[in-house]
């Protein structure tokens, strides 16, 4: 079948490289046009493990093209997939303006039967006003055009998008439209071999359900983190607590892991457009509201233990912090609302030089942070640990999780571990002798 998507980010690129793979022709549209440039050269802009390679040998092999112009990407395609971005306005409401501006071209460059689906996360509604804003721009051609606006959203793990697109746990139609509905599940067929993934609803629960699912995780991640605080203030261990609470079947041990809050482009800026969606219903969501302020308050979690520390011996002015972790996760580049940039701002506006790295995020920290001089970004993790006062973790990474605590200890001034991620064992620690400072323990 013939495939246009609009947008190239991580949902965009990795949606044209996985229909590719099962051998569909994909056009995909984006009007930046050094983006379109690089991905015609066979690279990519974005950090996605195992995706490069997909998409250079759809590229080679003739299933993959890439444009600037919208009009060729539909010219032959019947699925268009808008996939722009819906960056949150400065009051967490969504900023609908790409997904608009998309729907005015497809208006007026659509020529027959078209699918429009709206894959990028949007408010409940928004289905309608891309179908008006499409009929419209018809009306001004003074065209009859037969289309269908369809709801099927993503669900997709930064670091492990491919395999979540591949094989997903659910396929969420959107549609009151039975021909839409069809064809919309003989694309999906190959990735819905072993069992039917399907579940077609009504277009505006279909936009609901992706907004309830990240909350959902959201919300347990903030009470989980809730929790941990709750164990230091009593004497208890999160570790331990985690592990018996896991065990019940309805609450298992999935997104229950204390750390430093979550970040992203998804958790924290669907939480707030779907707080906005409610009160501009008159509806006040007190739980989303806390799942928010927890959220944010435990990114200042790590830098309040540090700053603590210190405060006995002058605070932590003119103290040297070695950093490991800047992305908001592990296997990703993305930034966006990393707790790790809350922890370098909050210390460094304190007068502390943080020095760090990170696998995949370095460069994109560097641009954000350009202007801070206190910041120094190194591109090997013990590098950063020479002459420093202490170690802080705050991303998951695989490389952080059994690191040599020999080269640690004696590169550090003293040996000091303020763990946010909870990676290592505290008894372990304590034994090494380092004085060790995890979450909830």
């Amino acid at each position: 079948m013939n495939v246009c998507i609009v947008g190239t980010g991580y949902v965009g690129l990795v949606t044209a490289a996985c229909f590719a793979e099962m051998g569909n022709q994909v056009y995909c549209v984006d009007i930046n046009r050094t983006v379109i440039e690089t991905l015609n050269n066979g690279g990519i802009h974005i950090y996605e493990p195992g995706l490069e390679d997909i998409v250079k040998h759809n590229l080679s092999d003739g299933r993959l093209t890439f444009t600037t112009d919208i009009a060729e990407g539909m010219a032959n395609s019947l699925f268009i997939f808008n996939c722009v971005g819906t960056p949150p306005n400065p009051d967490g409401s969504c900023d609908l303006s790409y997904v608009f501006d998309v729907a005015a071209q497809i208006g007026r460059h659509m020529k027959d039967y078209k699918i429009i689906i709206n894959k990028s996360t949007v408010p409940v509604g928004t289905a309608d006003n891309v179908c008006e804003i499409i009929q419209n721009e018809l009306k001004q051609r003074q065209a009859e055009i037969e289309f269908d606006v369809v709801s099927n959203p993503e669900f997709l793990k930064e670091g492990d998008a491919i395999k979540d697109f591949m094989k997903p746990d659910r396929i969420i139609i959107g549609t009151d439209s039975p021909k839409a509905s069809g064809l919309l599940e003989d694309i999906y067929a190959p990735f819905a071999r072993s069992r039917d993934k399907f579940i077609a609803m009504g277009v505006r629960s279909a936009e609901m359900t992706k907004y309830a699912a990240n909350c959902m995780l959201a919300t347990k991640i903030s009470f989980i983190n809730e929790m941990a605080n709750i164990c230091e203030s009593v004497g208890a261990d999160i570790k331990d607590v985690r592990v018996g609470i896991g065990a019940d079947h309805r609450i298992g041990y999935h997104f229950i892991y204390p750390g430093v809050g979550y970040g992203g482009s998804c958790f924290p800026k669907d939480v707030n457009a779907l707080i906005q969606t409610s009160l501009s219903c008159d509806y006040t969501p007190e739980l989303l509201t806390a799942v928010d302020g927890v959220n944010n308050r435990q990114k200042q979690m790590l830098a309040g233990k540090i700053h603590k520390f210190y405060e006995s011996c002058g605070g932590v002015k003119d103290k040297v912090l070695a950093l490991w972790g800047l992305s908001f996760k592990a296997n990703t580049d993305d930034i966006r609302d990393s707790a790790a940039l809350v922890i370098i701002r909050d210390l460094t506006a304190s007068g502390m030089k943080v020095r760090a790295y990170d696998p995949a995020a370095n460069e994109n920290t560097q641009k954000e942070l350009a202007d801070n001089p206190l910041v120094e970004i190194l591109d090997n993790q013990y590098d950063v640990l020479a002459g420093a006062d202490a170690l802080a973790v705050a991303t998951d990474w695989n490389q952080f999780r059994n690191p040599d605590f020999d080269t640690i200890k004696k590169n550090l001034k003293e040996p000091v571990i303020f763990d946010g991620r909870n990676l290592y064992s505290s008894k372990q620690m304590s034994e090494l002798g380092f004085r060790y400072f995890g979450v909830g323990r």
